[in-house]
């Protein structure tokens, strides 16, 4: 997925400066970036180079001064054939995964361990994003359709948090069973 595209669609919504987007994706569950200064502050830079987006500086009388960001009709053209193009596939590498595929040299107990720090982690996952949705994120609803799409976006996020603890569960108790069967 495409940072350049987020924040297009981001400014698309409403003017922005890069202090509000670094907080928006940071509290998201569907933008995969951390919002860390270097890929906002260096991508909001880039699309300024090329007219993408304007600046507006507001001065404020105790603070420094506010870069404002808003989209240009350049910027809604780059965004509009983002939003054509073919849509990627989801990730389905997951660390753990990885983890496990090499598992073989960790003896029943340590192995056990793992699953349960790692359930542990996705169950606080769940509980944060459900607290949050509780609350509410920031999110456009400029039509009934834009609310359904976002609304939606977060609940995918939910299901697979939870979808991924199911599967880590299950796999533990076959994994439980099948060293009750076979002690070392």
């Amino acid at each position: 997925m495409s940072i350049r595209g987020a924040i297009l669609g981001c400014l698309s919504w409403k003017p922005f400066t890069g202090y509000e987007l670094k907080k928006l994706f940071a509290d998201s569950a569907s933008l995969p970036w951390s919002g860390n200064n270097n890929q906002i502050y260096g991508s909001l830079i880039a699309l300024h180079k090329e007219g993408k987006v304007d600046i507006e500086v507001q001065v404020q009388e105790k603070y420094p001064a506010r870069k404002v960001y808003t989209l240009t009709e350049a910027g809604r053209a780059e965004l509009k054939a983002w939003l054509l193009s073919t849509p990627s596939l989801p990730e389905q590498r997951k660390l753990f995964h990885i983890q496990l595929a090499w598992a073989e040299g960790l003896s029943p107990a340590e192995l056990d361990g793992l699953f349960a720090s790692y359930e542990e982690s996705l169950a606080n996952a769940i509980l944060i994003e459900k607290a949050i949705s509780r609350k509410g994120r920031p999110a456009p609803a400029r039509s009934e359709r834009e609310a359904l799409l976002w609304r939606r976006i977060e609940e995918a996020s939910l299901a697979g948090l939870e979808a991924e603890l199911a599967w880590a569960r299950g796999l533990r108790q076959e994994l439980l069973g099948l060293s009750q069967a076979h002690p070392a």
